[in-house]
């Protein structure tokens, strides 16, 4: 089995519409790592890394996303994977979104 690395910019609406944490879920099913982070242009950036087979049916249902998202183009880039972190998917959050 090989490994990979997909980076991962979702264009849309796709932030207020629980991408993260839908995309925290099905990586964590699915055994892969990475993270989700809403960016100031309000993309979604997503990075994900594991199985290959794995990293390209999680890349296929975030061209869909969870209900409320409307996903209008997606930008890809695939990497050489970096085994970094503790194999585990965070939802990253900005200091805008954290509790004060």
């Amino acid at each position: 089995m090989s490994r990979i690395r997909a980076s991962i910019r979702l264009i849309g609406e796709v932030t207020g519409v629980g991408f993260r944490a839908w995309a925290a879920r099905l990586a964590t099913k699915m055994g892969l790592a990475g993270f989700a982070r809403n960016e100031p242009d309000g993309s979604l950036y997503i990075v994900v890394e594991g199985e290959e087979t794995s990293v390209h049916t999680f890349l296929m249902r975030c061209r869909s996303g969870p209900p409320f998202a409307k996903v209008e183009r997606t930008e890809v880039t695939f990497e050489e994977p970096k085994e970094e972190g503790d194999g585990e998917f965070e939802v990253v959050y900005s200091d805008i979104e954290l509790p004060r």
